[in-house]
């Protein structure tokens, strides 16, 4: 067993024991995937401005910085800085930043690189608190001066996880557009203000391990597992839009007499304004989903809710509710899922408010061939996926180009994404097209991504973002959103940044 390699535990009783020795002690902490030069004389340098290094890394699951990364994952990582001479000791961090580790250790120096000189250019801000937190413990910030390398452009050069294809496309974006300006510009929808309206749905997930077949019938006998319990529909897309935008106006229905309020309330993030309707002839729309634990694949699903529309009594006081706050927003996010909410005459009276209207009209299979995107004669933006372009028309095959034409001269559009799944997405705007390619490299869940999308989107699109940055920024999200388990949680605002962050490098 490498002796270099200790528990946190362990450390925080070595590192007492050395303080009281008079010992000094300096504590670095990154991901340090792909080792390089840079890396080696931060160490160095950290090791000469104190008796003791101790190096701690990123685990696995906390290194977001976009599909294949870590390259290396944490066990080849701490072996090889335990094979530097100027490192005394290494240990795997159990947390998301340093902060609690760093009330382990206890350092006299918390050493990091001189790209953390300018605190405000951390895009996650943690360094805020890691600073906070060395000097909690009676230690200082120590920024190191040594030349660098980026080991994440080293990778996107020569170890890129993507294909010729997607290198490519990155190499031709780069041309047009630095990390630092998308950037910006997503900064720049923290002053919206979006009123976000749709169909509640609460997600639950049952996991069991099928036994076999009954004896007695044809039927597979499974064995629950456990269960979780997820916040689905548009209370998934205002908690991806508060991430981003200043202000969120939540109207949707809940049934009055299963709401799910309690469990609603818990799930939304901080800062939504809730307005909710309860309507009483039926529960709040649950699909509850029952998947093989081992496969994380579906078995079947079994959905409560009354998809009838709206009693004009209900649909009246939803309208007037809207009315009201409309003067306060600058655009509107439309989830319409099929579900009842959504009727004829609200959709009339979004399309007449004069407002930004940003749509989807989703296709599921609790509306198939009921729901169509084509119901809707204006939008500002429009986002679907392929099947929901398709299918209002019939054309299993046709030119996706011909059928995005169609449903703008029918919507009156002129800005529509239709999201391909692994090939990627086309956005139409001003009669051009732009074609993305998909930059997920694994999918968990496939739920809700589409909503991903359209939350961010919705947003550049009202900001008039360029039709490529709209579509790479989308693919982005998406890419996310399918390694999050049934909106478990939103589409960070800090995760996307550190995604972009590393993938322009």
């Amino acid at each position: 067993m490498n002796k270099k390699i200790r528990e946190l535990e362990d450390l925080g009783r070595l590192t007492e024991s050395l303080r009281k020795e008079g010992k000094t002690i300096a504590h670095c902490h990154g991901c340090f995937d792909l080792m390089h030069p840079g890396h080696i004389k931060h160490f160095e340098a950290a090791k000469a401005a104190a008796d003791i290094l101790i190096v701690t890394i990123t685990p696995d699951r906390f290194v977001n910085k976009g599909p294949g990364r870590p390259v290396f994952n944490e066990r080849i990582r701490m072996e090889a800085i335990t094979a530097l001479q100027c490192v005394d000791y290494v240990s795997l961090n159990k947390w998301e930043t340093a902060v609690e580790t760093i009330k382990i250790i206890k350092p006299h120096l918390y050493v990091k690189g001189q790209d953390y000189k300018d605190r405000s250019k951390d895009i996650t801000k943690g360094i805020y608190k890691e600073e906070e937190a060395v000097k909690s413990v009676g230690g200082t910030l120590f920024i190191t001066e040594e030349i660098q390398f980026s080991s994440s452009a080293l990778i996107n050069a020569h170890m890129s996880p993507y294909d010729e294809n997607v290198n490519l496309y990155r190499e031709n974006f780069k041309d047009s557009h630095s990390a630092e300006t998308i950037i910006e510009t997503i900064t720049s929808l923290s002053d919206l203000k979006v009123l976000v309206l749709g169909d509640t749905i609460i997600d639950e997930y049952h996991y069991a391990t099928p036994l076999g077949k009954s004896s007695k019938s044809p039927t597979i006998s499974s064995k629950f597992v456990e269960g979780n319990t997820y916040a689905g529909g548009i209370l998934a897309i205002a908690n991806h839009i508060n991430q981003f935008a200043g202000t969120v106006e939540l109207f949707t229905v809940l049934g009055k007499g299963d709401s799910n309020e309690k469990l609603i309330e818990e799930r939304l993030t901080p800062g939504i304004s809730k307005n909710f309707f309860y309507r009483d002839d039926s529960p709040t729309p649950t699909k509850r989903r029952y998947l093989d634990k081992y496969l994380n694949i579906k078995l079947f699903e079994v959905t409560f809710m009354n998809d009838h529309y709206l009693e004009k009594e209900l649909e009246d006081q939803l309208i007037e509710a809207i009315q009201n706050k409309l003067p306060e927003v600058d655009l509107i996010v439309l989830a319409d899922f099929g579900h009842g909410m959504i009727t004829p005459r609200i959709i009339k009276f979004l399309e007449d408010s004069g407002k930004f209207l940003c749509v989807n009209a989703q296709t599921n299979s609790n509306n198939y061939g009921y729901n169509y995107i084509t119901k809707y004669n204006r939008a500002d933006f429009i986002s679907i996926d392929e099947n929901e372009l398709r299918l209002p028309f019939g054309e299993k095959f046709g030119e996706l180009e011909v059928l995005i034409n169609r449903l703008s001269a029918i919507s009156h559009c002129s800005n529509i994404q239709v999201t391909l799944g692994q090939k990627g997405s086309i956005l139409f705007q001003n009669n051009n097209f732009n074609f993305a390619p998909a930059l997920a490299m694994a999918v968990k869940d496939s739920v809700g991504a589409g909503d991903a999308v359209l939350s961010l989107t919705s947003l550049l699109a009202f900001k008039n973002a360029p039709p490529e940055v709209i579509s790479f920024v989308g693919n982005c999200v998406g890419s996310l959103a399918v390694e999050i388990i049934g909106n478990e949680h939103p589409v960070y605002k800090k995760d996307l940044l550190k995604f972009i962050n590393h993938f322009l490098k």
